[in-house]
């Protein structure tokens, strides 16, 4: 019992994501706009792996993971993956379209809300990213920037 709280206090010190029990914690429904005015609500998209991600333009650990969420977003999609990338700039859609084109992102990008942040419990630090199971569970969470192996590995196993 001692090894193994050492063992996810060591794991949360490093960043490491602590998957949650499939089934024990439901995804906070959200309805948020994208820029052109489009509404994304989660419990809408039941059925697939959602990835909720949160992140901002001046976040360069949010900027160096997006192009690896785009490749596996890319090879993913049709077996059922979305993901939605949750902005937390303050400078709205001024600050994040520019980038969202410059970068070719595909998925929806939606501003966030503090309700929302709350939601999630309050997030703390960015990239925050959390994989919905196609019931609306919760089943990963990672803070941090992950690379596109890594994933990769945390929504493969879901689809």
């Amino acid at each position: 019992m001692k090894a193994s709280l050492v063992m996810v206090l060591v794991a949360m010190m490093m960043g490491a994501a602590l998957p949650a029990t499939a089934g024990d914690k439901p995804a906070p429904n959200f309805m948020l706009m994208t820029a052109d005015g489009k509404t994304v609500e989660l419990k809408k998209l039941t059925g697939k792996v959602v990835v909720v991600n949160f992140w901002a333009t001046w976040c360069g650990p949010c900027r160096a993971e997006i192009p690896g969420m785009l490749e596996v977003y890319a090879k993913y999609k049709s077996k059922g993956l979305e993901i939605v990338g949750i902005s937390l700039d303050r400078g709205g859609w001024e600050a994040v379209n520019p980038y969202v084109e410059k970068t070719k992102i595909t998925y929806p990008v939606v501003m966030g809300t503090s309700d929302v942040a709350a939601a999630y419990g309050g997030i703390q630090a960015i990239p925050a990213t959390f994989v919905v199971d196609k019931k609306g569970n919760i089943v990963e969470q990672h803070v941090g920037s992950v690379s596109a192996a890594d994933f990769e590995k945390m929504v493969k196993k879901y689809l």
